[in-house]
C-alpha cells in the first residue's frame, strides 16, 4: 500500500498528515500558510511526490446531519480545483473526501493531554486535525481483527 496523505482546510492554513506504507498509523506532517491557491497547490503536489503518496484524503466539514453547508461546498471546490492543478503538474492521485466531524476538537484535547502548551497548539493543531482525519480513514478501512481462539 502507498502512503495516503491528508489535509485539513482551514481559511489561513492547511494542515497536513501522512500515513506509513501499511496504512497504520496517521502522523502530523506540516502546516501549509495559505497564500494563494496557485502556491498551496505546488506544496502539495511537491509533498505528495516526497511522500510517494497513493492518494489525497481530504477533511469534509459536514454537518452533524451529514449535510453539507458553505463550508463543506467550499472544501469541494477547493478539492476540484486541487485535483485539476494536480493533474496539470502530471499527477493522476485520487481525492476522497472524508467527514471530519469533530476533528479539531479531538485534535485540541490530545495536544492538552499530551501537556503541550498553547502556543505549541496554535501552531501545529492543523496538523494534528489532519492526523485524526486521517487515522479515522484507515480505522475504518482496516479490516477487523480475527477474534482470539477459544481457550482450552
Amino acid at each position: 500500500m502507498k502512503k495516503l496523505l491528508a489535509l485539513d482546510l482551514g481559511e489561513r492554513r492547511i494542515g497536513v498528515a501522512v500515513s506509513d506504507a501499511l496504512g497504520v498509523i496517521a502522523t502530523p506532517l506540516e502546516v501549509i500558510h495559505r497564500s494563494s491557491k496557485t502556491a498551496d497547490f505546488r506544496r502539495i503536489a511537491d509533498l505528495a511526490r516526497e511522500h510517494q503518496a497513493g492518494a489525497l484524503i481530504i477533511g469534509h466539514p459536514l454537518n452533524a446531519d451529514g449535510s453539507a453547508g458553505p463550508q463543506a461546498k467550499s472544501v469541494e471546490r477547493y478539492a476540484a480545483a486541487l485535483k485539476q492543478a494536480l493533474r496539470d503538474e502530471g499527477l493522476e492521485l485520487p481525492l476522497l473526501l472524508w467527514d471530519e466531524h469533530g476533528s479539531s476538537q479531538r485534535a485540541q484535547q490530545a495536544m492538552i493531554a499530551a501537556g503541550r502548551g498553547a502556543q505549541d497548539r496554535r501552531a501545529k493543531i492543523d496538523a494534528a486535525a489532519a492526523a485524526i482525519i486521517l487515522q479515522d480513514y484507515l480505522d475504518v478501512q482496516r479490516p477487523p481483527l480475527a477474534p482470539p481462539p477459544p481457550s482450552q
